[in-house]
């Protein structure tokens, strides 16, 4: 079995109960990652997502991000971050249907494909695995159950938000439901890492 590393996750991470995963949580620090494996890498994403102007990352949290796109180059894997991150256009990042000069692309996905209660519109960057050999995708057509984020802006021809009980009204997930990776994902990313070829 080929190990792989899976980098800033939870401390009740689903990662720290597979075999072969070397986990790394805020406590073991990830940036204590000597290499040697291919990556599974959550960073922190409040200071890159669509509602940055409102974190308040700690110092030197923003970076962390720009080193997990290092370590994915430099060992092969995959990094998941928000739809909506900046850190593409700040890494130099391919947009879909495009690679990059380490040879990485950009696959967008949701997650609730994988179990989670909601959408949750993601974006993976993976390097050393072709499209053609990433395991099978296991497509969910049709709307979550639940969202993110209360959608706050008025619809066409609405006033006001959405509010229990209005036609398209959904609950929000959790705070630890929304950091968790579904564990159906967290299997599919670990053998995606395993499948990696290193980049030269």
């Amino acid at each position: 079995m080929r190990h792989v590393a899976a980098l800033f996750v939870r401390e009740d991470s689903i990662y720290k109960t597979m075999l072969g995963v070397d986990a790394w949580d805020a406590k073991r620090d990830a940036l204590g990652f000597q290499g040697g494996m291919p990556v599974i890498a959550h960073p922190p994403c409040r200071a890159w997502g669509s509602l940055r102007h409102f974190a308040k990352p700690r110092p030197g949290e923003r970076e962390l991000a720009l080193w997990a796109v290092d370590q994915a180059r430099r060992w092969g894997g995959v990094l998941e971050h928000p739809a909506a991150s900046t850190l593409w256009p700040a890494a130099g990042l391919p947009e879909p249907g495009r690679y990059d000069t380490s040879g990485g692309w950009t696959l967008p996905i949701h997650q609730h494909w994988w179990g989670h209660r909601a959408e949750k519109a993601t974006r993976l960057y993976i390097v050393g695995v072709a499209p053609r050999d990433i395991p099978v995708i296991p497509m969910r057509l049709g709307e979550a159950s639940h969202v993110i984020a209360m959608d706050k802006s008025p619809r066409r021809g609405q006033i006001g938000r959405l509010r229990k009980g209005m036609p398209g009204w959904r609950p929000e997930v959790s705070k630890p439901e929304r950091e968790h990776t579904p564990p159906a994902l967290a299997e599919w990313l670990v053998e995606l890492a395993r499948r990696t070829v290193q980049p030269a």
